[in-house]
């Protein structure tokens, strides 16, 4: 296998055992939140996994697998007008999660918000540990979740996708079993995940491959919702009032409902 420098990763770590990747969302200081530099080095870590790993497991922290963008990041003065760039890589980098070839595992511990739910969605196989929350907030501050629907779609249908963009409530991993956004979810979810890869490392590449490939003819979601995605993604982050609420949170902790 290639060997791949992980030197210089600031935001993710990374390990190899065999043709297994074990790629962990690294941002303690920020609940592993979503910056550009931490979607390019994911990038980087599939784009390795397309050619050298049949199985790419992804892994937040203990109390966080990812608490969606970096509102710092977006309300700062260097990320003006690259909204729609920073949009596209990051749906394209779920759709390499989704799509490529090899089998993506999200192992999710802890608490997941926003952008955190599409990386979930864009796995193939979702395993938890049973104390796991999941919310999907972007609505309270007149945002929404562009690039995450479709991967959520694609996961518990539009109804139920509708219903959690819509409460904004947060929902347990018992709900998320029931609503089939997560495959399996045990107290030590650990266990749960050596168990899937035990079974997975006996796949061969070539067959991995070629089935992703077949999936990915078949997709009817999120190719084609991928422009609309992106361009919807551009509206809500070009609205100066949304950033004024970002900006406003950033600074005082305080929420769009919360008086001044």
């Amino acid at each position: 296998m290639a060997l791949l420098n992980t030197a210089a990763y600031e935001t993710v770590k990374v390990r190899f055992q065999d043709e297994i990747c074990f790629l962990q969302l690294n941002r303690p200081d920020a609940d592993n939140a979503i910056n550009r530099r931490l979607v390019e080095e994911c990038t980087s870590v599939v784009r390795h996994c397309e050619e050298h790993a049949k199985v790419l497991v992804l892994e937040g922290l203990p109390e966080v697998f990812c608490w969606g963008a970096d509102f710092r990041e977006l309300g700062s003065q260097e990320s003006g007008g690259h909204e729609k760039s920073h949009a596209e890589a990051l749906y394209d980098l779920w759709l390499s999660l989704a799509l490529g070839s090899f089998v993506s595992i999200a192992h999710v511990r802890g608490k997941v918000n926003a952008g955190g739910l599409g990386f979930v969605a864009a796995c193939d196989i979702v395993v938890c540990e049973d104390k796991s929350v999941f919310s999907l907030s972007e609505l309270l501050f007149g945002l929404m979740p562009a690039c995450v629907l479709p991967f959520l779609i694609r996961k518990v249908g539009p109804a139920k996708a509708n219903y959690i963009t819509l409460t904004t409530q947060p929902f347990t991993a018992r709900q998320a079993v029931d609503w089939q956004l997560v495959d399996a979810s045990e107290e030590n979810s650990g266990n749960l995940l050596r168990k899937h890869i035990l079974r997975l490392r006996y796949l061969p590449k070539s067959g991995v491959t070629r089935y992703k490939k077949y999936l990915r003819n078949l997709d009817d979601i999120l190719l084609p919702s991928r422009e609309k995605a992106v361009e919807a993604n551009r509206e809500v982050f070009s609205d100066q009032e949304n950033l004024q609420k970002i900006a406003r949170y950033v600074n005082t902790g305080k929420f769009p409902w919360e008086g001044e």
